[in-house]
């Protein structure tokens, strides 16, 4: 049994356009050799007052979205490509056009714990934004569909989604 796993980059944090395509090549490889990569997260550094990085400049749009079109290039194609909503208010739609597929784990209930100072959008407006540009806002578990199985999850994991998730098998 492997475990399914998320992992990312964080953009603007002074990496260069060569670390970024290695990082992305190292994941693809990962995910060619174990096949357990679900999604990887392309997370732009939001600067905060009392952080060392305080005064270090937010990736742009356009940065965002070269390593957007970058990620959906390398990895493979059964591999999401995430990005925070609550970080990408107006960008978040052109990404979503460039590959993005995947909004993450909003919560209707709690926080950012990671940028508290960025709500979540409320769903139904996350719902507008998504089928405005004709895809489908849809719920789903932390472990993506193709890895609810007994190669990838414990009996006792697999038992808890059937009886929870009822639609799922």
């Amino acid at each position: 049994m492997f475990t399914p796993f998320t992992t990312g980059i964080l953009v603007g944090i002074g990496e260069s356009s060569e670390e970024i395509v290695r990082s992305l090549m190292d994941i693809k490889g990962l995910s060619e050799k174990y096949g357990h990569i679900q999604e990887v997260i392309i997370q732009n550094f939001r600067s905060k007052r009392g952080i060392p990085m305080e005064n270090f400049k937010e990736p742009s749009p356009l940065r965002m979205l070269k390593v957007i079109l970058l990620a959906k290039m390398i990895l493979p194609p059964e591999v999401s490509i995430q990005v925070p909503p609550n970080l990408n208010r107006e960008t978040g739609q052109l990404f979503l056009l460039a590959g993005v597929d995947d909004w993450g784990g909003v919560s209707p209930i709690t926080e950012d714990y990671i940028n508290p100072e960025a709500p979540w959008p409320e769903i139904e407006t996350l719902r507008e934004y998504t089928e405005e540009v004709g895809y489908r806002l849809r719920e789903r578990l932390p472990v993506y569909d193709r890895y609810i199985s007994s190669e990838w999850l414990s009996e006792r994991v697999l038992n808890k989604i059937y009886t929870v998730y009822k639609g799922v098998k």
